[in-house]
């Protein structure tokens, strides 16, 4: 069975962790989550000796969410299937969490990482550590039908607030950085659903998120929701293009797990057939796959402009 048609159970505990995430500090003694290794053990072989890893998500399709049944699916949760079992741990237990609350539930001890296709950024690399680029993405709006403020880019979001324009953007997201930025006044949600109902409900006029996270919800909506999603666009902050990219995020102190990780992410990202053979089920395809282009350590540092 492949990695992309394997499922990742979420346990029933789930939603009630997620809901406590803000509330409870944890202790990161592994009770709520993450494996706590014997002493003298690497979090790895603790991984392997439970036979289960526990990852956090944020239900953003077509990276890590729940389908109908419950089921924790996904471009990012198939990686994760596919590198783990590599290395000896067969489960995927899923913990959905607010993307805004995920980092701080990784580093509580809610769950050992965190599979989110999340942005890779300075202020993220003080508090965690990253693996290497597992997708590069570039923003898009999703807009009411016709489009009717014009808006293809962050710039014309910053001209068209003048009209009237009201943006939402998704907390913790690098689009709600970018209008932070941009001095764009945006309403922030806790997921993507949320803000494609300001969107549907004329509460809000542009709803801004990785391009590939937009169509995926327009073209699996149960019904027409009568908006469209603009092409994809790099944003430019400052003269300097914002050059995406995502990866697992690990425990400031599991370098020796990330690096493991590393290894067989290596493997896959670096063959366009074995990269679209794990992910391609969720609409990814080579344009998403890291070119080897920029690391982590790069994006890091903030060296990608």
């Amino acid at each position: 069975m492949t990695s992309a048609r394997r499922r990742a159970a979420i346990p029933a505990a789930a939603a009630v962790l997620a809901l406590g995430l803000a509330a409870c500090g944890g202790d990161g003694d592994g009770e709520d989550g993450a494996v706590e290794p014997s002493e003298g053990q690497s979090t790895l072989e603790a991984l392997q000796e439970a036979g289960t890893i526990t990852v956090g998500f944020a239900g953003e399709a077509p990276y890590s969410f729940q389908d109908e049944g419950g089921e924790l699916v996904g471009a990012s949760v198939a990686l994760q299937e596919r590198i783990w079992g590599e290395l000896g741990v067969d489960t995927v237990d899923g913990v959905q969490a607010e993307f805004g609350q995920l980092i701080q539930g990784l580093n509580a001890g809610h769950f050992d990482v965190v599979a989110a296709g999340m942005s890779i950024l300075p202020e993220r690399c003080e508090q965690a550590i990253f693996s290497e680029p597992e997708f590069q993405y570039t923003t898009a709006l999703m807009v009411e039908e016709g489009n009717p403020f014009d808006v293809h880019d962050m710039q014309d979001i910053v001209e068209a607030q003048d009209d009237g324009l009201r943006m939402a953007a998704m907390t913790g997201a690098i689009e709600a950085t970018y209008a932070s930025d941009l001095g764009i006044e945006a309403t922030e949600v806790g997921n993507p659903q949320d803000g494609m109902d300001l969107i549907t409900g004329g509460r809000a006029d542009v709803f801004a998120l990785t391009g590939i996270s937009l169509n995926w919800m327009v073209d699996n909506a149960a019904n027409d929701p009568g908006v469209e999603v603009t092409d994809t666009f790099i944003a430019v902050i400052d003269g300097v293009e914002q050059v995406g990219a995502g990866g697992t995020v690990f425990r400031p102190e599991d370098t020796e797990l990330r690096d493991a990780y590393n290894e067989k992410l290596a493997e896959i990202v670096g063959s366009e057939e074995e990269y679209l053979s794990v992910v391609g089920d969720w609409g990814f395809t080579e344009g998403e796959r890291p070119t080897g282009d920029f690391t982590t350590e790069d994006l890091c540092a903030g060296n990608i402009g």
